[in-house]
């Protein structure tokens, strides 16, 4: 019994340690300011993180084969202001959603052929693609587009009651992250695919041995990333109700952070995405708890977002260390 304890926390322990850091974080932060106790502060994390967290998801699958994604925030980006130059021009928002995830996809499946077929790191041709794709989205336009579509905005606006919380709700681009969330727990943990993606990341000369589509499911992992790109990105232009190269600058790292807090190693091979959505909401409580303090700047989010990503590095070292001796 101890020994399967023992093996219990040695595999899960970064997950329950940011579960932990979590929990203490926003009970620290409700008694400091009692406005964090109400359920809806609680309920505003997702509404205000929802980009993040699908951003996220695409790239703990990423990280997990061992690569990097660093076009995420470029790629997201370049979907708002594609997307709101569409919709200005009259284009249908059905017509419009489905050209930007088929965009995303494509871009992400472009960078995957590259890295496999070229051989070329990871690091590079991600950091080409954020280019590629900030720099489109300034060739669309220099400035903020405005979207007025009125499908964007019955999306942005209407609220969804949570069932038993009164007061509490969200709003329905919010809801895209818990669902695909779900969606990528289940790809993980229950597909073929799931199992390749630990496998590669774990060592991928042993899965090319065990004859795992190592090359096709690297593809479909930048594939994926860069489908999560664009849905983030459209849920971003329908919060915001605008789009602009500018938007969510940054935010590829704020999204490897919350991979890393959420126990996922950077070599690869240990970690999943429920972890990933503690990072996340590591990151929001950070942020909520200096909103609601008000006198403090908002750089000592980086600061904190930072300091957590050093000692969790730290913490998955020594728990990967323990269990490959255990």
């Amino acid at each position: 019994m101890a020994q399967r304890t023992k093996l219990f926390l040695l595999h899960h322990g970064p997950l329950l340690t940011t579960m932990a850091i979590f929990f203490l974080a926003y009970f620290i932060g409700g008694r400091l300011y009692p406005a964090m106790q109400k359920p809806q502060a609680f309920f505003n994390l997702f509404i205000n993180n929802g980009p993040l967290l699908i951003l996220g998801i695409g790239m703990t699958f990423v990280i997990l084969t061992g690569g990097i994604d660093l076009s995420v925030g470029g790629v997201l980006a370049l979907t708002t202001a594609a997307s709101a130059a569409l919709l200005q021009l009259g284009a249908s928002p059905a017509l419009v959603i489905p050209l930007m995830l088929v965009m995303g996809t494509a871009l992400g499946c472009t960078l995957g052929c590259i890295i496999h077929f070229f051989k070329v790191q990871p690091f590079i041709v991600t950091l080409m693609g954020l280019f590629f794709a900030r720099g489109m989205a300034y060739i669309i336009s220099l400035t903020s587009l405005s979207i007025n579509d009125p499908f964007y905005k019955q999306l942005a606006l209407t609220q969804i009651p949570i069932p038993f919380v009164p007061k509490a709700y969200l709003y329905i681009p919010s809801l895209v992250g818990p669902i695909l969330l779900l969606v990528a727990v289940y790809l993980a943990f229950f597909t073929r695919f799931g199992r390749t993606v630990y496998a590669i990341g774990n060592n991928e000369q042993s899965a090319r041995l065990m004859g795992l589509p190592v090359g096709r499911t690297r593809i479909l992992v930048y594939s994926l990333s860069g489908f999560c790109s664009a849905l983030a990105g459209i849920v971003f232009s329908i919060s915001l109700l605008a789009g602009y190269g500018q938007f969510a600058s940054g935010i590829e790292l704020d999204a490897i952070a919350s991979v890393v807090m959420g126990g996922t190693l950077l070599t690869g091979g240990v970690g999943n995405v429920i972890g990933t959505l503690f990072g996340v909401l590591i990151e929001g409580t950070i942020i909520s708890i200096l909103q609601y303090n008000g006198t403090l700047s908002s750089w000592w989010t980086r600061i904190g977002v930072g300091v957590l990503t050093l000692i969790f590095i730290g913490i998955q070292s020594l728990f990967y260390v323990r269990r490959k001796h255990s």
